[in-house]
């Protein structure tokens, strides 16, 4: 163990020493004391992309403790939730699923059809919903926080930062701990099929334990991740990456950091995600699609699975199929690359693909 700890020291320094600036803010800290291990820009405003989704499942559970739902109740799927585009479970109108399996496919699949179906099965409609989740934010001091829809989709008023979704991240893991194995699934079963994980250091990672990811182009990749060893937990919120692989590289970098590095002199640390000053020259949201590398956000060529590139006729296919796409949907977002960067290849929170090969989602 102690000569595989060593390996994955040694490949974080020399990545960290390779590696360009982040592209995003980047937040690592401690949630059972809310302590600040490193941060940079944590508060810029920022897309959450289906980090959202920490807060649809909070307020879930919210409305399981106050008895207003329960875990074996049925939900049905409305047509507004069929409407939504992937990532989605695919449910037709009028199927139904137990709030228990709606949360997981909403946490482990980042089912953008689900949180609708939550959303109006706990209180009548989405927009009701809403309004309860950006009242649950400001009760939770995200001051940076707005939300407009229930699962991240591209919207321009959906907003957040790093030190807001650390807020919500730790209020979801340590009042609602008896939900800690939703966010460590790797993969669920509804019937026959499998619904697997976005987060690839749930299977790469020690330690790896939670939470959610994201994506839009917009927002570029994002991350919340968790591990705990010895009984110590860590986070790390990572915004705004431009791939999977990065998104996954830099978070697991960041705690391998974290858990090396803690020692007996964190207890004089008293900075918190609450107390640690607000930046006054943070910067207003900002888009990194052009730095993104998936298929209709930046102009990369998306790598294909085998690491082969889709044919210029097939390129210039898309490109026609993704700008009649975009004078309808402009905010859609795109897929991801395959392989180890999106579970499935899918990435979480994007818009409808045009082929199986290219999918667009908010993970």
């Amino acid at each position: 163990m102690r000569s595989l700890t060593t390996g994955i020291v040694a490949a974080v320094l020399m990545w960290l020493a390779a590696s360009p600036a982040v592209a995003g803010p980047t937040l690592l800290f401690e949630p059972a004391t809310g302590k600040v291990l490193y941060a940079e820009d944590i508060d810029d405003i920022w897309h959450p992309a289906s980090l959202t989704k920490l807060m649809t499942a909070y307020v879930a559970f919210e409305a399981i403790k106050k008895g207003e739902i329960h875990l074996d109740d049925k939900i049905p799927c409305s047509l507004v939730a069929t409407l939504q585009p992937p990532s989605k479970v695919g449910l037709k109108v009028g199927q139904t699923l137990t709030v228990q399996q709606a949360l997981q496919a909403v946490i482990i699949k980042s089912a953008n059809d689900v949180t609708v179906m939550l959303a109006e099965a706990i209180s009548g409609s989405e927009a009701a919903f809403i309004t309860r989740m950006n009242e649950t934010a400001k009760r939770l001091g995200m001051t940076h926080t707005s939300f407009v829809n229930t699962n991240g989709l591209p919207d321009p008023e959906q907003l957040t930062s790093a030190r807001d979704i650390a807020k919500i991240a730790r209020a979801v893991t340590t009042e609602y701990p008896q939900y800690a194995s939703y966010w460590a699934m790797p993969a669920m079963h509804i019937g026959k099929r499998r619904l697997g994980s976005h987060n690839a250091l749930l299977k790469t990672f020690p330690g790896a334990d939670g939470l959610k990811t994201g994506f839009t182009c917009d927002s570029g990749y994002n991350v919340v991740a968790a591990a705990t060893r010895d009984d110590h937990r860590l986070m790390a919120v990572i915004l705004g990456e431009s791939s999977g692989n990065e998104r996954a590289i830099r978070a697991a970098s960041l705690l391998e950091y974290g858990f090396q590095n803690y020692d007996w002199k964190q207890i004089f640390n008293t900075t918190t995600i609450d107390n640690q000053p607000m930046d006054p020259n943070f910067k207003t949201v900002l888009s990194v699609r052009d730095t993104v590398a998936a298929w209709g956000c930046g102009g990369h060529r998306r790598h294909m699975a085998g690491g082969k590139h889709r044919s210029k006729h097939k390129i210039a296919a898309s490109k026609q199929k993704s700008a009649k796409k975009d004078a309808s949907a402009p905010d859609d977002a795109s897929a991801a690359l395959k392989g180890p960067e999106t579970d499935g290849g899918v990435p979480d929170d994007a818009a409808a693909p045009p082929k199986a090969a290219s999918q667009a989602t908010a993970d």
